[in-house]
């Protein structure tokens, strides 16, 4: 039976503790270990996006990181998206323009979104798409998925009084 290890890491803003196996994904131990269901498996491979979630600000796909990794670091799920009264911006755009069905890839996008415009506040179209591309989608169309974020960085620029382009 292999050896277990103590991580102590900072989830959604919270500090958790936990004991995970030296091989298992951080994936499964959002999921498995810390009940945070919210990121899903796509692929398992790191080519679908499903399981994208924030490590130290950075977008990574979390089926290629082990659980021990995150010892000391911070993680961003889509469940840190929300408030405790309302929804992300990018979560209430994708309700208004439909940009969703079945929900295994919108989580992906929506960290994927949040970690573009963090880093691009105004992005262009063309951006998006790229920024996206890690990221699969079986059941829309990426348009509406675009669309959204596009109207998401209009509202976030609002909030903050900027100009939009």
């Amino acid at each position: 039976m292999p050896t277990k290890v103590h991580v102590t890491a900072k989830i959604n803003g919270d500090e958790v503790e936990f004991l995970c196996e030296p091989r298992q994904s951080l994936l499964e131990c959002l999921r498995d270990i810390l009940n945070l269901t919210g990121t899903k498996e796509g692929c398992n491979d790191g080519n679908c996006g499903a399981c994208s979630v924030l490590l130290n600000g950075r977008l990574v796909n979390s089926c290629l990181v082990l659980g021990v990794e995150i010892d000391g670091q911070e993680v961003t799920t889509v469940e840190g998206l929300a408030g405790a009264r309302e929804l992300h911006p990018l979560q209430q755009v994708f309700l208004e323009h439909a940009a969703l069905q079945c929900g295994i890839c919108t989580p992906g996008f929506l960290v994927a979104a949040k970690a573009l415009l963090d880093r691009y506040p105004h992005p262009s179209e063309e951006q998006i798409r790229f920024w996206l591309a890690g990221n699969l989608c079986r059941c829309t169309g990426y348009d509406k998925i675009v669309r959204a974020v596009m109207d998401a960085a209009k509202k976030l620029s609002q909030r903050t009084g900027e100009v939009h382009p």
